[in-house]
């Protein structure tokens, strides 16, 4: 880490902390010349990180030919206003994973790690619905990465601008933080009468990611 240095993170700790809250990862590779960075879903389970997509989409297929790739998560907590421009910033907490994909291929694997993306959405879940086919299964293309070369950044608190000229200027400086809010479940329009909202679902939240609502 070059730039920045002094947010850098190298622990296991944190890196996993900030991929299990995050819901959305980018992966980026590249393919006849042409850089692609993909939004997917994503799932920890201890050393490696998985994705997945339908199996005849063009990032899982490239991926799995065992290029070079990179996944990459992000979690925004807040702006930062300095009293220069130059100085303004953002409070984040980012993962950086590279590596070479592997292709999981045994069904049993597939099917835990379907699993395992089910309940990161949403504890309990899975053992709430109908599990998938195994035609379903073979659709879906599942991929993971190693987690030995990954690293984290992590900015918090305010401006760095104390202590400098600037901060005699007479310019609010400080920091808005920002948070996820999950809000009340809405059913389906065709749901069945007499089918209430799980338990699980009345009051999402997730660790280092929401805050559940007031009352």
């Amino acid at each position: 880490m070059k730039r920045v240095h002094e947010n850098a993170a190298y622990d296991r700790q944190t890196i996993d902390a900030i991929l299990d809250a995050a819901l959305v990862c980018h992966l980026g590779f590249e393919r006849d010349g042409q850089p692609y960075v993909i939004p997917t879903l994503h799932a920890r389970l201890g050393d490696r990180l998985y994705v997945h997509g339908s199996a005849a989409s063009r990032t899982v297929r490239a991926v799995s030919e065992g290029i070079p790739a990179c996944a990459t998560v992000t979690l925004l907590d807040g702006i930062v206003l300095a009293r220069s421009v130059f100085e303004h910033s953002i409070n984040y907490r980012s993962v950086v994973v590279l590596g070479t994909a592997t292709t999981v291929t045994e069904a049993d694997e597939k099917n835990a790690v379907l699993e395992a993306f089910t309940e990161k959405l949403l504890p309990g879940r899975w053992a709430d619905s109908r599990p998938p086919t195994r035609k379903e299964l073979k659709a879906t293309g599942v991929l993971w990465l190693p987690l030995d070369e990954a690293s984290a950044k992590v900015r918090v608190g305010g401006p760095d601008d104390d202590g400098t000229p600037d901060a005699e200027l007479d310019v609010w400086a400080g920091h808005i933080p920002l948070t996820v809010r999950s809000l009340s479940p809405v059913p389906a329009p065709d749901l069945k009468v007499g089918l209430t909202v799980p338990a699980y679902a009345k009051r999402y939240k997730r660790p280092g990611l929401t805050v559940p609502l007031p009352g």
